[in-house]
């Protein structure tokens, strides 16, 4: 019912919204008199912050056509390589030679498209051939077709590491760090010949009993009932997976935005003072991130409510009592992290993540004990958020070159990396894990003295 709710008051809005987006036209026509005037910038922002508010995103596009190697344009040509009910394997194919690293980016199916990574995808693009997980949104997806769940996110990453072969290396970005562990120990236990030279997690909910955050805490408070019946919906049956059970994004985006509500408020009152002021610039930087911010799909709520039980309610995964369910079979296999031996393991974590707080991704380690020291590496990230770890400024010039270097170290023999590029981006290495500084006992001392630190702070 509340997704017809939903749907209703879009409908409801579309009058609206056609006369903003009207008024908005009319008042930046520059051969209207008034739009060169104070009154006539704050007509069309007006108009714009209204047509924006009502209108729905949509999934976005990658965008990239080209990319920067050793100083030359290279075209880049966007290809299917697999195309499944819930997921296209995409691959970003460069039109130059090179004998770069195959890295595999698992992107996150939390409500966002894989666009959100396109940043990610930009920064790896010159000096390593890069695919990703496209997941599709739910309600585009027939009945017909099956349901999706976390046993068939990690059948998916298996089938793709396969396809790829044994010089893979995956980078999990945020929610996919759970199922790629599990895929990899589940192909180390096999022994499977194409198991991924190395795995990069990054932000992800390992062990969220580490540190807790709005996120866990919610998903530790309530009964999984309650998600059922509070966050599980049918899909209109005028979309093509007309009944079949999600998460619909819309609630996705709404738990987003309540985590920092006063930071997007400001953001967007700071986006209609750009529009009246005439900052086209500023204005569109907010249009590009929050074009695909507010971009949402919905979640099939098999793995939806799989994955709350799993990850956030009975910390199976870090227990050792996790679980894949082979769909062919059905049988019952045991996730073990242990038994990972060849794959080099690289942790990446943010100093301010409020979604996977530190500690939670670091757990790895000791979950992967028989992976050889010189083959674990872990970064933890100075005045960085969540996003910020594969987005912006911070991923470009200090997370990035550190996996570069760790992907180039675990695949030797590969192109060296120009030195042009070398000069707009240097290397850097990544720091040999350490239990006694990075291990859980650590991190947990950490976040009592931060925790007495703030405490003092607002005692002061």
């Amino acid at each position: 019912m509340l997704y017809h709710l939903y749907e209703l008051q879009q409908a409801m809005m579309t009058p609206l919204r056609m006369q903003a987006d009207l008024l908005r036209s009319a008042f930046e026509n520059p051969w209207n008199p008034l739009s060169h005037t104070q009154l006539g910038r704050t007509i069309s922002a007006s108009a714009t912050m209204v047509e924006r508010a009502t209108r729905q995103f949509g999934r976005p596009e990658f965008g990239l056509h080209e990319t920067e190697i050793d100083g030359r344009k290279v075209e880049v040509v966007e290809k299917t390589i697999v195309q499944k009910p819930f997921c296209r394997l995409l691959n970003f194919h460069r039109r130059i030679r090179r004998n770069d690293p195959t890295v595999l980016i698992a992107a996150p199916m939390s409500g966002h498209y894989a666009t959100l990574l396109r940043g990610t995808v930009k920064s790896l693009l010159p000096h390593h051939n890069v695919y990703i997980t496209d997941w599709l949104d739910a309600r585009q997806v027939p009945m017909s077709d099956g349901v999706f769940n976390l046993d068939t996110y990690i059948t998916y990453l298996r089938e793709f590491m396969s396809l790829l072969g044994p010089d893979t290396h995956i980078i999990a970005v945020c929610q996919p760090a759970v199922p790629v562990l599990a895929a990899v120990s589940l192909m180390a236990t096999e022994n499977d010949p194409n198991q991924p030279l190395s795995m990069t997690l990054m932000g992800g909910p390992i062990d969220t009993r580490i540190s807790k955050t709005t996120v866990t805490e919610l998903a530790e408070t309530r009964p999984l009932k309650w998600f059922e019946s509070a966050a599980v919906h049918s899909v209109p049956y005028y979309y093509p997976g007309a009944f079949r059970r999600v998460y619909p994004g819309f609630l996705q985006l709404g738990g987003f935005m309540s985590m920092n509500l006063d930071k997007h408020v400001g953001k967007h009152l700071q986006f209609y003072h750009h529009l009246i002021s005439g900052d086209g610039d500023s204005a569109a930087a907010h249009k590009k991130f929050y074009n695909e911010y507010l971009a949402v799909m919905d979640i099939s709520a098999e793995f939806y409510l799989q994955t709350v039980e799993t990850v956030f309610q009975k910390h199976l995964l870090p227990r050792r009592l996790m679980k894949w369910r082979d769909p062919i079979t059905e049988e019952l296999h045991d996730v073990r992290p242990q038994d990972i031996e060849r794959t080099a393991l690289l942790t990446v974590e943010g100093e301010k993540d409020d979604i996977s707080a530190r500690g939670q991704t670091t757990a790895a380690h000791d979950l992967c004990y028989s992976i050889p020291q010189k083959k674990q590496f872990h970064h933890f990230q100075l005045e960085c958020g969540h996003y910020g770890i594969f987005n912006g400024r911070r991923w470009r010039e200090e997370i990035m070159p550190r996996i570069r270097h760790f992907i180039r170290e675990m695949d030797p023999g590969r192109d060296p990396i120009p030195e042009k590029d070398l000069e707009k981006t240097p290397d850097q290495k990544p720091e040999r894990y350490n239990r006694d500084i990075h291990g859980i006992a650590a991190i947990r001392r950490w976040i009592k003295e931060h925790r007495l630190d703030s405490h003092r702070e607002t005692v002061d």
